[in-house]
C-alpha cells in the first residue's frame, strides 16, 4: 500500500511540473516571433490581435486562422505578406493556445 502511495505521489508531480512548464500564449508568441510584426492593441506590420479578434468574433476560423498561419498570405490585412511559420516556429498544440487567446481577445 505504501508503495502505490509512493507512485501515485511520484506521478502526481511529475504531472504538476511538466502543467507549470507548458509556454502561455503570450509566451508562445514571443518565441514564434509573432510579436515582431503584431502587438496586442496596435498595427505593427500585421494587424494588432484585438483587430483580429473582432474581425472574426463570433465565428469558427481557428483552423482557418491555423492555415493561415502555417501557410503565409496576403491580401486580408493589407498588401504586406506574412510569411509561413512552421512547426519548428511553433508547435501545433501553443498554435491552437495562441489562437484560441487571439479570438478572446
Amino acid at each position: 500500500m505504501k508503495r502505490l502511495t509512493f507512485i501515485l505521489s511520484a506521478m502526481g508531480l511529475a504531472l504538476a511540473a511538466t502543467s507549470s512548464w507548458a509556454a502561455t500564449p503570450d509566451e508562445s508568441m514571443g518565441k514564434a516571433g509573432c510579436v515582431a510584426c503584431h502587438s496586442k492593441d496596435k498595427k505593427i506590420v500585421g494587424p494588432a490581435f484585438k483587430d483580429i479578434a473582432a474581425k472574426y468574433k463570433g465565428q469558427d476560423v481557428a483552423a482557418k486562422l491555423t492555415d493561415k498561419v502555417r501557410k503565409g498570405g496576403s491580401g486580408v490585412w493589407g498588401p504586406i505578406p506574412m510569411p509561413p511559420h512552421g512547426a519548428d516556429k511553433i508547435s501545433d498544440a501553443d498554435l491552437k493556445a495562441v489562437i484560441e487567446s487571439i479570438l478572446k481577445s
